[in-house]
């Protein structure tokens, strides 16, 4: 929560901005929610795919509850017709009697709501043949068999293809039904806008009507029974006049190899028309050795033919070729010479090709990253094309790689330069900073526990201590904005606040990103329980003070700004700073990346709001809002990296005042000991501050020992600590371990879901101690490591056909020593177990780095094996036009109706004019969604029919495998 005191100039009550469930949410980590009840009969059906090796398999089976009741406990059982045998299950308890396998419930996932599912899965051995089963049966009941939906292809036009404008933009689709019905009709979207619809196969259409930029286009089939589907998207550029097109314009030529790219034209020739490719700049080592010259027809003009570039033996470096024919725009691709053992630098240059290609769909006409190229999706951001901080640092991250791999630092200044002006509020954005008073930041207001508990009232009684950073902030950058990221945005406008830089709420019709809050309203509050608001609240939407009252019970209400940092997003900008300024030295033009890297170390230097308790109270033993002693200075900061700081003020200048507040919340997955590091003790990012660097050396050895504190007696990383109990400085249950007087919280921050389950930040987390050890060597990090690797590698499975299982959901039992930093305890009773196994990608490269930087300096043997395998793993078998990416099914999304709560009498409206009232639910907050070409999923998935299954691209998954490609032939290759 982010409140602020009362104006001393004006009696206008400032409101707070309550970010306490779930500022960041890890990007694939869902809440499912169900009421347990007991079933009157089981209705049901299985979906059974196996993933085949020819002497084992793995099988996959959907159990789905088709009845109008809860089934609570479930025993799934079915026969093989062959000599398949057992090896070990996941998601359950799992047994073989003769051909009869039995599948039980785990304790955690033994409820399925009408209408949801559940998954499970093990592994077989077996000889011969591998015939899957003939029916299933749930609690004794055999299952019916499901629908599935139609299979839809969009097979023109070819990904990647561009056209002139006014051309005739030819669409086809084939469409598939299943289980004897057939298609109805097959519609064509681009990205969620209709172009029109077919209703005989085949199934066509043509269009001249797209603008000139990127488009992503679908085609959606819909069956004779009512099920429909989309196909994946297909990207194409729309060209302002003819072009020569080339494909990738990223690529990775191995010494003494050759490599090709594609060459077409955006629009038709009257005439033939010769197409000459050349080498115009860089890297002389490579040569055109085919295709140099190429003839285009009227009837082949959008043929593609190839272009053959050959690397010499002995050169590195890039080199720009340029495609060019009269009358047509020309087309460039820079290829890079790469060392001939660096296969995976090739690996790396090819889905950068892919990630940064406008007709892929991960990008705005801004050049900022979506969440995902894919816009039905809810996660933290509830729509694929809002972005967060996160986004923004993994795209840093990767231009950072970029450059080390080709030498050329222009990217990685342009993504510094893209995160700046868009997610950095401008002076504009943040006017009235001047009129902040650090020796009181803000007004307490307690956090509850239910959205429905809220508003909450603020609290001028309780005292709150001084902000000691802000002063020699100013003395440092001569300025009172803040320098850190918002967390999240709005990059289309979907919600229709369109508060672009220096503007308030321009509505609708605005064009551009712009800033959006969602969660507010304590821990147990879902992304499925927001109300979405805006960052600048001038009371142009919800009601009649804006969208205020729902989180703050105030006499008064003044119109405001505010914004909230996710310090894991800046901290990894830092560390990507750091990269790019170790790799620019390495080849000699740390010039080309230092103004860049000063950036990095002002927005460092503000990161250490991050340290402080949310009012700046005392460190440790905090209990009682009015007992908790107010800071003084220092004695506020906790040294960690807490879950959000945040700051906010009028939107009236003359109103005079402004707030500031850290959070008292701490998770293991948010410390970034590189970052610490390099804010610490390398020269190029140490703060300008007075205090800063200090502070950063204090935090580094500060957040290994929170590491060593939280760690299990298996190796993983448990939750965290809160130096203010339930948000309210709360009393803790008798015996509550501690840290530096901070009490032990197994699911700090949110609990729906709970903030400690999934592996992806024990994976993210120890990837930046791995980069720290890796530097250093320092023997606290490789500790840590050595516990954390030998526990992770325990529960990696690497199959034969390179397929993978990591670890997925954790649970938690028993708690942490209190510490003691002279004579840490060995938490024998703290406990992870492993709940179920994945093959996210996203999480896969996380964990590859992670090993990849450990044994490098280690040696260890497994942890580079392991590496390789979930590399080459993911290489082999995921991957497709737009990148590397699995299917998901989203048992999760029977939440799309869950209510949100508002309170009785309250009404208001959004942008586009959804009404927010009592009866207000996720989807009808969002009514947008139902124009999407996959919502026809959820409406079937809510109607009844199986969890719907998406493959997601999300860009920072698609950047840390790209990333963990590079890293590895940096280090091991």
């Amino acid at each position: 929560m982010h409140p602020s005191s009362r104006s001393r100039r004006r009696r206008a009550r400032r409101l707070w901005t309550a970010v306490v469930a779930a500022l960041a949410l890890p990007l694939t980590m869902l809440a499912n929610g169900s009421t347990p009840a007991q079933a009157a009969g089981v209705q049901c059906s299985v979906d059974y795919k196996t993933n085949d090796w020819g002497s084992g398999f793995t099988a996959d089976l959907t159990l789905t509850n088709r009845g109008t009741d809860p089934i609570n406990g479930w025993t799934l059982t079915y026969d093989y017709a062959g000599n398949q045998t057992l090896a070990n299950g996941w998601n359950g308890t799992w047994s073989q009697s003769g051909r009869t396998v039995t599948a039980k419930n785990a304790s955690w996932n033994g409820t399925i709501a009408a209408g949801a599912a559940v998954s499970t899965g093990a592994q077989f051995t077996y000889s011969g043949t591998n015939t899957a089963p003939a029916s299933y049966a749930i609690n004794g009941t055999t299952c019916t068999g499901a629908h599935q939906p139609p299979v839809t292809v969009l097979t023109s036009p070819a990904a990647g293809a561009v056209y002139t404008q006014g051309d005739a933009i030819p669409l086809a689709a084939t469409a598939a039904a299943a289980d004897n019905a057939t298609i109805a009709k097959v519609e064509f979207y681009d990205d969620t806008t209709l172009l029109g619809t077919d209703t005989s196969s085949p199934y066509t259409l043509s269009t001249s009507s797209l603008a000139v930029g990127s488009h992503s286009l679908v085609a959606k089939a819909y069956d004779s029974l009512g099920a429909s589907a989309a196909s994946t998207p297909v990207g194409i550029t729309v060209a302002s006049g003819p072009a020569v097109v080339a494909s990738p314009t990223q690529l990775g030529v191995q010494q003494g190899k050759s490599g090709t790219f594609a060459v077409q034209l955006s629009k038709q020739p009257a005439a033939n028309v010769t197409v000459t490719t050349a080498r115009t700049d860089g890297n002389t080592g490579l040569s055109v050795t085919g295709g140099a010259s190429l003839t285009f027809t009227p009837a082949n003009w959008n043929t593609a033919q190839n272009v053959t570039v050959t690397a010499d033996a002995s050169g590195t470096g890039a080199a720009t070729f340029t495609a060019s024919a009269t009358g047509y725009a020309k087309a460039t691709v820079t290829v890079t010479e790469l060392a001939a053992s660096k296969a995976y630098d090739a690996r790396f240059l090819d889905l950068y090709g892919r990630i940064t290609n406008p007709a892929n769909g991960y990008f705005s006409p801004e050049g900022i990253p979506y969440h995902s190229v894919e816009t039905l999706i809810v996660e933290a951001p509830d729509q694929g094309h809002e972005t967060t901080s996160e986004a923004y640092s993994y795209l840093i991250w990767l231009q950072a790689m970029y450059g080390k791999v080709t030498g050329d630092w222009s990217k990685f200044n342009a993504a510094w330069t893209t995160m700046e002006t868009y997610m950095i509020p401008t002076h504009a954005d943040q006017p009235t900073n001047s009129f902040y008073n650090a020796s009181k930041p803000a007004t307490y207001a307690p956090e509850l526990d239910t959205p429905n508990e809220y508003p909450a009232k603020l609290d001028t009684g309780v005292s709150v201590g001084s902000d000691p950073i802000a002063a020699e902030l100013k003395s440092a950058y001569g300025t009172d904005d803040v320098y850190g990221m918002h967390w999240l945005q709005d990059v289309d406008n979907v919600y229709g606040y369109g508060n672009e830089p220096g503007t308030c709420e321009a509505g609708p019709t605005a064009t551009g990103p712009s800033y959006l809050n969602t969660f507010q309203r304590g821990a147990q509050e879902s992304v499925w329980e927001t109300v979405p608001q805006p960052t600048c609240d001038a009371f142009k939407y919800g009601s009649t003070n804006g969208y205020l009252d729902l989180f703050t019970g105030d006499s008064s209400y003044a119109k405001q700004w505010k914004y909230t940092d996710a310090p894991d997003a800046d901290a990894r900008a830092v560390q990507a700073a750091y990269w790019a300024d170790v790799w620019a030295k390495a080849q000699g033009k740390g010039g080309d990346v230092s103004t860049t890297v000063g950036k990095a170390a002002k927005m460092g230097d503000y990161l250490r709001y991050a340290m402080y308790d949310k009012y700046f109270k005392k460190i440790g033993n905090c209990v009682g809002p009015s007992t908790c002693a107010a800071g003084t200075g220092k004695d506020a900061s906790h040294y960690l990296l807490s879950w959000y700081y945040a700051w906010g003020g009028a939107t009236d200048t003359s109103a005079g005042w402004a707030w500031r507040i850290g959070s008292s919340h701490v998770h293991g997955g948010y410390q970034n000991p590189l970052a610490a590091y390099a804010l610490s003790s390398y020269a190029d990012l140490k703060p300008k501050s007075s205090t800063g660097a200090t502070d950063w050396g204090t935090s580094l050895t500060r957040q290994l020992e929170f590491y060593r504190w939280l760690q299990s007696n298996e190796g993983a990383i448990a939750g965290g600590a809160t130096n203010s109990w339930a948000g309210r400085y709360a009393t803790p249950p008798a015996g509550t371990p501690t840290f530096y007087g901070m009490y032990y919280d197994q699911q700090p921050v949110y609990h729906d879901p709970p903030s400690n389950q999934w592996f992806g930040f024990q994976a993210w987390s120890m990837e930046r101690v791995a980069e720290y050890y890796q530097q250093t060597g320092n023997a606290s990090a490789k500790a840590i490591l050595d516990k954390w690797v030998s526990w992770a590698l325990s529960k990696t499975t690497i199959n034969p056909d390179g397929t993978y299982q990591i670890p997925s959901t954790l649970q938690w039992s028993g708690t942490p020593d209190t510490w003691n930093a002279s004579s840490p305890g060995a938490n024998t009773g703290l406990h992870v177990t492993v709940a179920d196994y994945t093959n996210d990608v996203g999480v896969a490269a996380a964990y590859a780095k992670t090993l990849s930087y450990y044994a490098a300096k280690s040696g260890n043997a497994q942890a580079k094996t392991t590496a390789k395998a979930l590399l080459d793993g993911m290489w082999s078998n995921y991957q497709d036009g737009l990148g590397i990416a699995v299917p998901e099914t989203r048992a999760d999304y029977n939440r799309f109706d869950d209510t949100v709560y508002v309170p009785s009498g309250w009404s208001g409206k959004m942008p586009n004019g959804d009404t927010i009232n009592s009866t207000s639910t996720f989807s009808s907050l969002r009514s947008f969604y139902k124009n999407d070409p996959n919502w026809s999923k959820i409406e079937a998935y809510l109607a009844g029919g199986a969890a719907p299954s998406f493959t997601y691209h999300r860009f920072w998954a698609q950047a840390d495998i790209a990333l963990a490609m590079g890293s590895y032939a940096e280090l091991l290759e």
